[in-house]
C-alpha cells in the first residue's frame, strides 16, 4: 500500500501481529482476562481506558469483546503488548484508532501494567505501530494525547518521533472532570522506517 486511500478502511479490519523485538503486538484472546485484571487494580489504566475499574471475570470478557468489536467495526486496531519469548503473557495494551481516518489522521493509545514501565517497552510498542501505520496503512498523520503531568509517556512520544504541537485546554473528561492533553504528533512525510514490522506469514491489515 503505497498512497493514503481512506475509503480501503472497511470493515471488517484483520489485526495483524507486529514484531518489534523483544515484544510482539498480537490481537486479544480470552486468555488475556489475567492482563484485564491487572490492569483494573492499577490506580490510573481504568481512568485513561475502557478497562473495568472493579474486575470480574464478565467484565474483562466485555472489555476483550469490545476490542474483537473495535476491529469488526471499523473503529482500529487493538493491540495486546507481550514479551517475544512469551506471547500469551500481555504486559500492556496500544490501540491505532481511526474515527478520523477520512481526514487522513489517527490517533494512538497505550498503556502498561506497572510492572512493564521504565524500561523503554512503551515507545517500542509505539514504534511498531508507527511502522504499521505509515509503512502498510500510508496514514498521513498519526497523533497521540497525553496528560501534562505524565512525564513518561511524553517521553514514549518522543522517543518514537512524535513532537509536541500544543496543549489542548479541557480535552477529555477523566474520573468526572474535564482535563487538559498535551497534542504529540507524527507525519508519514517525517517517518524514516526502522527495524519493526509485521511478523512473516502474518496478514497485513485489512481483510
Amino acid at each position: 500500500m503505497s498512497t493514503f486511500d481512506p475509503t480501503a478502511f472497511t470493515p471488517p479490519l484483520r489485526v495483524p501481529q507486529l514484531a518489534s523485538p523483544p515484544l510482539v503486538l498480537r490481537p486479544y484472546a480470552i486468555f488475556d482476562l489475567a492482563l484485564v485484571r491487572q490492569a483494573a487494580a492499577d490506580p490510573f489504566i481504568p481512568s485513561i481506558s475502557s478497562v473495568p475499574r472493579t474486575y470480574t471475570d464478565d467484565a474483562g470478557r466485555a472489555f476483550i469483546e469490545r476490542q474483537y468489536a473495535r476491529g469488526a467495526e471499523g473503529d482500529g486496531y487493538s493491540f495486546v503488548i507481550a514479551p517475544e519469548a512469551e506471547p500469551k503473557a500481555g504486559i500492556g495494551s496500544i490501540g491505532l484508532w481511526l474515527q478520523e481516518i477520512e481526514s487522513g489522521r489517527a490517533s494512538i493509545g497505550y498503556w502498561l501494567v506497572a510492572g512493564a514501565r521504565g524500561q523503554g517497552l512503551a515507545a517500542n510498542a509505539l514504534g511498531a505501530v508507527v511502522s504499521f501505520a505509515f509503512g502498510v496503512l500510508s496514514i498521513p498523520r498519526l497523533h497521540l494525547f497525553v496528560e501534562p503531568w505524565n512525564v513518561a509517556s511524553a517521553r514514549t512520544a518522543a522517543a518514537a518521533g512524535f513532537s509536541r504541537e500544543a496543549t489542548l485546554r479541557g480535552w477529555e473528561r477523566i474520573d468526572g472532570e474535564q482535563r487538559d492533553a498535551d497534542c504529540f504528533a507524527l507525519l508519514r512525510s517525517e517517518w524514516t522506517p526502522g527495524v519493526e514490522g509485521l511478523v512473516p506469514g502474518q496478514p497485513e491489515g485489512r481483510s
